[in-house]
């Protein structure tokens, strides 16, 4: 069975936490206010896309979800950006990046989550994490351009919400920790760092928290079961839910 959620229509389940709760908070200032930019974070597993699509679904947030869709991964930085604007403009109608982004700003927010960085899981396109993941210095191409087009039109961007669920993955010794959750000192240093200039939500759970949902969606799993699986993989209920069976 996939536990993963990639969509509001997936969310058949959910358990609200404390993280939950701290995420409705931030996304009932976003819905009031604009010129926000709010990250959600927290490790592979947890349930990232669960909670901010709930959470859209509970406020009834009119939100608009950017989509990547590259028929390959070999392309530049600047075809990557062509890419997705090309798609998004045919999506709203609109002729032009300014049109885009004052677009952009008619909805309670926008947002960068699973149709972006993850298409590849529900399509036969590739997301924008897959490209990422052999772009090297062309990653960072991409994002300074994101920077100089924020700057280009900025006086637009000061009346839209962005929400990022935001990952950044490394590959270090056969490995892809997350430089927001996975690294000692490191990671809670720059999750601090993260909240200076913007909002920011980490989505993780109590040990209890972590056994409600997976119960939730497992009522036949063992408690003793579930707690041997959270010594092993930590309080992530997607990844213990892919690992477990009844």
């Amino acid at each position: 069975m996939d536990f993963k959620v990639n969509r509001a229509e997936d969310n058949r389940i959910f358990v609200e936490t404390e993280s939950f709760r701290r995420l409705i908070e931030e996304l009932e200032e976003l819905k009031g206010s604009r010129g926000n930019i709010l990250h959600v974070i927290g490790a592979p597993g947890t349930g990232k896309s669960s909670n901010i699509y709930y959470g859209i679904r509970k406020l009834g947030m009119n939100v608009y979800e950017v989509p990547c869709n590259l028929e390959t991964v070999e392309v530049t930085a600047e075809e990557v950006f062509r890419s997705i604007l090309e798609d998004v403009k045919s999506e709203l109608g609109v002729d032009s990046a300014a049109d885009v982004y004052r677009r952009f700003a008619e909805f309670d927010a926008v947002l960068f989550a699973d149709r972006f960085h993850d298409s590849h899981d529900f399509s036969d396109s590739m997301g924008f994490s897959q490209w990422t993941l052999g772009a090297g210095g062309e990653a960072l191409k991409f994002y300074l351009k994101c920077i100089r087009e924020y700057l280009r039109y900025r006086s637009v961007f000061r009346d839209m919400n962005i929400i990022f669920q935001t990952a950044w993955r490394l590959r270090f010794r056969g490995k892809k920790p997350d430089i927001f959750t996975d690294i000692p000192v490191i990671s809670p240093l720059l999750c601090h760092l993260l909240m200076v200039p913007f909002r920011a939500v980490k989505i993780d759970y109590t040990r209890q928290e972590t056994l409600s949902i997976i119960r939730a969606h497992m009522d036949c799993a063992d408690a003793d079961e579930i707690q041997g699986y959270i010594d092993l993989y930590g309080c992530r209920p997607r990844l213990i839910l892919e690992k477990m069976k009844c």
